[in-house]
């Protein structure tokens, strides 16, 4: 055989090595006097491609990437495996991963610790509103209240920090159970204060989800998070039962979506580029929301509103469905 890039082994029916070229040889450290005759010691399937650890004596393990063809030779039916080393290019995807990893962690780490103090920050800065309101300051309220919703949207920040922390790191392990869909729904509207006022909840009081509840509420909040800050009011949840699912859908009444972002919008980092400067995000929202419902065997997705407006829906399992 002529000299290749590749290794070129051809293995015969009984998987005895029978030709190769001076790059296999390379690749097992052996001349060809020694590998002809010899078996080739792993499986040949025509058209498919596999990886393959090569050993030589002296020297470290080595991968390779193995392409299997079939054909004729000296009228005998063979497989010709052609070998490419791919070492180097395992090992700097071990690198990446293992830079991600540690990013990941100083990611979830940071944003573990600064979730306390941003907390009690929040909290010093609501009783410091209660004692200018109580003094009739109202400019003083109105700055303190801008002061909360900047506050209020870095918690927002750290929970999705945390949250996409767990899903690079893959602990973001779902233990789906039965959720009463109207009381998780209830509860996270509460946290929404005065702007809760602007929310419509039509859901029966017996619909149940089968999904872990953490992963639902995390769901619904950047649901609502995003009819909030993208949209406007009026805003509607409604869950209902749908062809054996439960199907949860969030609509305002904004402008909606430009059709072309659409396709992007729940990818990683994605943000639609006419949002106004004044307007915040990560981009990591969307994204997580499908990864938790898929996680949970659920799927999440968008529609334009035919009266204008966005929506938002998930599909999640019922406690009947099996995993």
């Amino acid at each position: 055989m002529t000299a290749s890039a590749d290794g070129i082994v051809a293995v015969d029916h009984r998987g005895i090595i029978r030709s190769c070229n001076p790059a296999a040889e390379v690749m097992f450290g052996r001349s060809a006097g020694e590998l002809v005759g010899t078996p080739f010691g792993f499986p040949v399937v025509a058209q498919e491609t596999s990886e393959i650890d090569l050993l030589a004596p002296g020297r470290p393990p080595r991968v390779a990437e193995m392409r299997v063809t079939a054909t004729t030779w000296q009228g005998e039916r063979i497989h010709v495996a052609a070998l490419r080393d791919v070492t180097r290019r395992k090992e700097v995807e071990h690198d990446l991963e293992s830079a991600l990893e540690r990013q990941t962690t100083i990611v979830a780490v940071a944003a573990h610790e600064l979730r306390t103090p941003v907390a009690e920050i929040k909290l010093l800065v609501h009783l410091l509103r209660d004692h200018l309101s109580a003094s009739s300051d109202q400019h003083g309220v109105e700055m303190v209240n801008q002061v909360i919703n900047r506050m209020e949207g870095l918690q927002a920040l750290l929970r999705k920090l945390l949250t996409a922390s767990r899903i690079d790191a893959e602990e973001s392990r779902s233990f789906p159970g039965p959720v009463a869909v109207l009381a998780l729904i209830l509860e996270r509207i509460a946290d929404y204060g005065d702007k809760a006022q602007d929310v419509k909840v039509s859901c029966s009081p017996d619909l149940v989800a089968f999904v872990d509840r953490q992963d639902f509420a995390e769901m619904l909040i950047i649901y609502l998070e995003n009819a909030f800050i993208y949209g406007r009011p009026p805003i509607e949840v409604r869950a209902t039962e749908q062809s054996g699912r439960v199907e949860v859908r969030v609509r305002d009444s904004g402008p909606g979506v430009p059709a072309e972002f659409v396709p992007h919008l729940f990818e990683r980092f994605s943000r639609e580029p006419n949002a106004g400067r004044d307007v915040e995000g990560t981009g990591l929202g969307l994204w997580i929301v499908r990864s938790l419902a898929e996680a949970n065997g659920g799927s999440a997705w968008y529609e334009p509103d035919d009266g204008g407006g966005a929506c938002f829906c998930l599909h999640l399992r019922k406690p009947s469905q099996p995993d």
